[in-house]
């Protein structure tokens, strides 16, 4: 018997496109970009080189845009580069954290344990802390 090796499969962004689409993600091509959408939920695609897919932003539609889950200390949020903001809700959570751990099994990407446990989000807005994710701000005695 003679055992026979399979060759690798190469991977090109528009083949893990197909793979996404054929998951039951609508791919769409927005502004320079492309955009995955499913139930409401959408991610920014980019090329990340070598049949790699980089995701951006992930986040619920807010009319044409992506609004990213941002943490306001007190409330979650889903705010837009425009800055509407639309409030967070156990539904849209659970929505979000589905799509995402869709998403990168279609995509061929590694799932990580801390994002398996639940939705994480990389925006904080803390009123106590102003001006905190805008770098460094004026010293006290440089006022």
């Amino acid at each position: 018997m003679f055992f026979r090796r399979e060759k690798p499969k190469v991977h090109t962004f528009d083949s893990r496109l197909s793979d996404a689409r054929s998951a039951g993600f609508e791919i769409q091509n927005a502004g320079g970009g492309t955009r995955a959408v499913r139930n409401g939920v959408a991610a920014s695609l980019n090329d990340g080189g070598d049949g790699a897919v980089n995701i951006s932003a992930t986040g619920m539609v807010v009319g044409t845009e992506i609004g990213q889950l941002t943490d306001l200390g007190y409330q979650k949020i889903f705010l837009t580069p425009s800055g509407k903001r639309l409030p967070a809700q156990a539904e849209h959570l659970k929505l979000i954290h589905s799509f995402a751990e869709d998403l990168r099994e279609a995509l061929g990407m590694t799932s990580h344990y801390n994002t398996g446990l639940g939705t994480t989000n990389d925006l904080h807005l803390y009123d106590r802390v102003k001006d905190r994710d805008r770098g460094v701000g004026a010293r006290p005695w440089q006022r």
